[in-house]
């Protein structure tokens, strides 16, 4: 599956749109997205931004293992698109072959 985390731009075809955070995460749990891209501003921050969806990826992976899938950010704001891609660059270093996942 691949999830599409957006509030304003047309789904790519063969994507899963989803609106907010939880709705990304809830299908992050199940296992079987393969490939997921974030948008950081969703209309109501307070709601959340695509960047929570990164912070509990990150959590995953270093606490519960967890095998990310590939993340994509297509957010046109520099700055969130600049923070996005560190905590990617985190899971990276933290997933596939880290000392984490071979205790």
């Amino acid at each position: 599956m691949k999830v599409y985390l957006d509030d304003e731009r047309e789904t790519p075809e063969g994507w899963t749109r989803v609106y907010w955070p939880e709705e990304a995460i809830a299908l992050l749990q199940t296992g079987k997205v393969e490939e997921i891209s974030l948008d950081h501003d969703l209309g109501d921050d307070e709601h959340g931004t695509g960047y929570d969806v990164v912070l509990w990826i990150e959590e995953q992976v270093i606490t519960n293992g967890f095998n990310p899938p590939k993340i994509r950010v297509h957010s046109a704001n520099s700055s969130a698109r600049e923070k996005m891609e560190a905590g990617i660059g985190n899971i990276e270093r933290y997933s596939c072959g880290s000392p984490l996942h071979n205790s």
